[in-house]
């Protein structure tokens, strides 16, 4: 009978992990699968592996032998699709395995869809990372592979070049044959072309959500596979000759198109692969590459420029114009991976551009315009200064080290308070450290260091467990610390091969010296040598022993151990104790436990509630949680780290939980304690059960909201509105105190008796340059969201700075507020009119120094109406106003805006159009802030809190006071 699938599996000397290959396809689940090892003229006994298994699996098994090596993976896959006889056809390294269910999910699908061609998710499996499951797990391009789809051309989904693997995909055999397709001989990355004209000329592509292909990676990898060697330069070259095939397979359909898109694909992706492992070569090597990838790049669509993502296309564009150092420099930054900020930045005309030199014509300015990024506002430690290190070298016993820390756009003033430190620390255990003090010099765009030491009295290894030492260069710039990794670069002697002499602590047998090796991301590190004859000896004695069954059993005795105190100290191990230990621990009746925002500030209704007990100096004992740090949160509490243990501990012990979001889910709340959920604003937008996402969602999500809201005590509402459709889409049963929102009693009351708000509205004044007479407006929208529900991370201000400037600039200052979940993006040179607000952690205090609101849907228009000044919704892009629980436009407290043209006229007519809008201003405060009087933080803390203490006087033993 014909097998529906042929596998292919091509395989050259890897005797070893042949037959493994092998067993994942004859183990597929679906029965009718015939395999096909085709050996490339191996020499270590991988033929006669593949015999015997064709002789033990007659009829599932068949052995092809190549006359002589053909050095690729063209020719032996070629050989394959002839020899076999399946109705679908699909490719297998024999280094890689097939999920147990590929070729009954693909054929599932082929013949559902009609589909020449059937692709389903590659994970990539790195072996060398057992005990990391996050880290050792990396789908290929997931985004391709999150539902069902069927393309009906390759035009419909350009994105699919971005899976140009052929392995992890069922073929047609009689698309195949009818289309003449077979896979470029004597080239590497037959893939990329094969996979082109294969989805050219498909009549239906079909994509399916489940893994089918196992790619398993070895790092460091001893003989790397032909796709993984991207350190030979005829690698790259091959690389670059595929890419011109197709581009001419494009050009021959008229596919221009789909060149661009493919043209932006080699940008993001192929052209990245090479240059972020260029650091560690050697600058001759580094400069012929580059000159290869320029004489290419010069060849693309200049649009494909703007289409790329930003950094690889910096990347790209600087390769071409022969700027080898900034093309580096972007190639290597990947944002969200704390990236190192290699290259200069320069401000041009309030805008911040890549590199040092003026951008060149129209595309060059576009292309390195890097204003967006947000470079010139983000904290100095987050951005991680490139440092170069300018000398190392042993002299007279010491070591003498310097090194340049870059200052991008001078952001280190000339007279900050600069002091430095080195850090060399055991990679396994990094809070094993040695520290240097170092010397720090301001000079510019940069600041030199230095140190001098002597590396046996500072550094001491145990010896034989801490092979590798990194070295960090932390920076303290008046007060903070900003984190560098010292490295090669441009100006740096060679470093590798310095010694540095240390006395171990276990033994000198153990090992006598680190040696310097600069890493593949171009960073210095240290390994753990033996330079005496007794430590090598020594050294050779504990290398056989780890290789034997003892040594062997003590390795996985320590990752046993790793594991179990990674599930130890996980998310769930602590829910799980919390609900059957923690809780059983006494309560703590004056114990509360306060929460912002999930952590991340010091803010919102839990401060003020926070404030009142402190003012009425009630018997509690505060403690807040913190998300990342604890800047900003009061002095006068006990601070923990969110998710921590003291965190748990202190939740379980509370008498009293006081958040505006939500603690973890699964805490089981003890009847002993009370939680006042404060909330964080009334409803516009649909809430809960009310939203269609969570409707028709999985019933989980709605379990979890649930459990979340039944453990609430108290809830607090702002007025009717508030009952009518936050309690009821979030599902509160809870007792609902009317009492208006801590947070607003200071807009109610104003600051005039409570200087403690007073002096912080005043610093917060000066912090933003508030003081020459100009009104403020303050611009405080809510979290736009992607497509995929992802929130928009980077908000731009309603109005072109230079035409508010222009219209606006004598009159307001506009102060730009961006939610939590994302930061503003405001140029450089538009300080003089805009700013950004986005430091403050509580909005309040920007509420009351601000002189007129810009918003669009979110709830801040409720608060900020009770200070009855003007508002203006700003609803651009034709947003519908009837996205939430009422027709806004009826009941706007101020005029609605669509465009940038309108927005201005608004701004500059608002004393005009006062007595017009004041009315229904104060009408809209009235009715969806009928609560807020003033007093709501009181009335929290009278109700649920346990009365102060009378003050006890000493008196005389009469009873009278002294």
């Amino acid at each position: 009978m014909r097998p529906d699938v042929s596998v292919v599996v091509i395989a050259y000397n890897d005797a070893r992990r042949l037959p493994r290959a092998a067993a994942s396809s004859l183990g597929q689940s679906l029965g009718a699968v015939e395999t096909v090892i085709v050996d490339d003229a191996s020499t270590d006994g991988t033929a006669e592996i593949a015999d015997r298994l064709a002789a033990a699996h007659p009829g599932r098994v068949r052995a092809v032998h190549l006359p002589s090596n053909s050095g690729g993976c063209g020719r032996p896959r070629n050989a394959g699709i002839e020899a076999s006889t399946g109705r679908y056809v699909m490719f297998l390294d024999s280094d890689d395995l097939l999920d147990r269910h590929a070729c009954l999910n693909l054929l599932g699908a082929a013949e559902d869809t009609g589909a020449d061609i059937v692709s389903g998710r590659c994970d990539r499996v790195f072996l060398d990372r057992p005990e990391d499951a996050q880290a050792r797990v990396r789908p290929w391009y997931p985004w391709l592979y999150e539902r069902r789809a069927v393309y009906g051309s390759l035009s419909e989904n350009p994105d699919l070049l971005y899976d140009t693997l052929s392995t992890n995909k069922a073929y047609r055999r009689g698309f195949l044959e009818d289309q003449g397709l077979r896979f470029v001989e004597e080239l590497y990355y037959e893939d990329l072309l094969f996979t082109a004209e294969a989805y050219l000329a498909a009549g239906r592509t079909a994509l399916i959500p489940h893994r089918v292909y196992n790619w398993l990676v070895r790092e460091p990898a001893t003989a790397p596979s032909i796709s993984n060697r991207r350190a030979e330069l005829a690698n790259f070259a091959d690389r670059l000759e595929i890419h011109r095939r197709i581009d001419e397979l494009f050009a021959l359909r008229g596919a221009h198109d789909l060149r661009r898109a493919k043209d932006v694909k080699f940008i993001n992706h192929d052209l990245l692969l090479y240059m972020r492992e260029l650091r560690g070569r050697d600058r001759d090597y580094q400069a012929r590459f580059l000159d290869l990838a320029a004489g290419y790049v010069a060849e693309l669509d200049p649009r494909a420029f703007e289409e790329a993502n930003p950094l690889p296309a910096i990347a790209a564009y600087l390769a071409r114009e022969g700027d080898h150092a900034g093309a580096l420099a972007a190639a290597e930054y990947a944002p969200g991976s704390r990236p190192e900020l290699r290259a200069r930045l320069v401000e041009r005309n309030g805008r911040v551009y890549w590199g040092g030199g003026r951008p060149r014509r129209t595309l060059g300015r576009r292309i390195l315009d890097v204003t967006g990024l947000g470079f010139h506002q983000r904290p100095l430690n987050e951005l991680c200064p490139g440092n170069t290190v300018t000398r190392l070298e042993m002299r007279a016993g010491r070591v003498h080290m310097a090194g340049d820390v870059l200052n991008p756009l001078n952001r280190i003033p000339e007279d900050a308070d600069l002091s430095g430190t080195l850090e060399f620390s055991d990679r396994r255990r990094p809070a094993r450290r040695a520290r240097v003090r170092a010397a720090v010099r301001h000079e510019g765009d940069r600041l030199s260091w230095r140190a001098e030491f002597d590396p046996a009295a500072r550094i001491r290894p145990i010896g034989f467990v801490d092979p590798v030492w990194d070295v960090r260069f932390r920076l303290r710039v008046d007060g903070e610390d900003v984190v560098t990794r010292p490295g090669a670069g441009r100006g740096s002697p060679p470093l590798d091969g310095v010694m540095l002499p240390v006395r171990p602590r276990l033994t000198r047998l153990a090992a006598d010296r680190l040696s310097s090796r600069v890493t593949g991301r171009g960073q210095l590190a240290f390994v753990l040598e033996a330079g005496s004859p007794g430590a090598r000896l020594a050294g050779a004695v504990v290398r056989r022993a780890t290789g034997t069954p003892p040594g062997r059993a003590a390795r996985r005795a320590r990752r046993l151990g790793r594991r179990v105190r990674r599930k130890l100290t996980s998310h769930h191990t602590k829910i799980v104790v919390f609900n059957r230990v923690l809780s059983r621990l006494p309560v703590r009746t004056g114990l509360v436990v306060f929460e912002s925002h999930m952590g991340k500030q010091y803010s919102d209704n839990p401060k003020y509630i926070h404030r009142e007990l402190r003012r009425s100096g009630r018997p509690v004992k505060a403690v807040w949680s913190y998300a990342s740090s604890p800047k900003g949160f009061p002095d006068d509490a006990r601070l923990v780290r969110r998710g921590s243990w003291a965190y748990f501990l202190a939740l379980a012990r509370a008498g009293f939980w006081v958040d505006n979001q939500g603690y973890p889910d699964g805490l089981r709340k003890r009847r002993e304690t009370t939680y006042i959920q404060t909330w964080h604003g009334s409803a516009f937008k649909l809430m809960g059960l009310d939203q269609p996402r969570l409707k028709s969602g999985p019933a989980s999500e709605r379990a979890r909201l649930r459990r979340m809201v039944e453990r609430f005590d108290c809830f607090l509402v702002r007025s009717e509105h508030d009952v009518e459709t936050l309690c009821g889409g979030l599902g509160v049963r809870s007792e609902l105190l009317r009492a208006g929102y801590p947070r607003n009693d200071p807009l109610v009351n104003g600051v005039d008796g409570d200087p403690e708000l007073a002096a912080e509205v005043a610093a917060l004044r000066d912090s933003l340059g508030l003081d020459d007479g100009r009104r403020a407006v303050l611009y405080a929208p809510t979290f736009a969201t992607l497509p995929d529900g992802r929130p928009v991370g980077v908000l731009e201000p309603p109005i072109d700075p230079e035409v508010f400037a222009r219209e606006l600039g004598e009159e307001f200052v506009l102060l730009v507020r961006p939610h939590y979940l994302c930061r503003a993006d405001l140029p450089p040179g538009a300080r003089a009119v805009v700013r950004d607000a986005g430091a403050a952690p509580d909005v309040t205090p920007l509420l009351l120094l601000a002189d007129a609101l810009i918003t669009d849907h979110s709830s801040i228009m409720f608060d900020f109406a009770l200070l009855d000044r003007p508002i203006v919704l700003h609803l651009p892009d034709g947003r519908d106003r009837r996205t939430g629980y009422f027709d806004l436009e009826p009941h706007a407290p101020g005029p609605i805006t669509r465009t940038e043209d309108e927005l201005v006229a608004a701004l500059a007519g608002l004393d005009e159009a006062e007595p017009v809008h004041a009315a229904r201003r104060r009408a809209f405060a009235e009715r969806f802030g009928e609560h807020d009087r003033g007093t709501a933080a009181r009335t929290v803390v009278d109700r649920y809190f346990p009365p102060a203490q009378p003050q006890r006087h000493r008196g005389n033993r009469h009873g009278r006071t002294a």
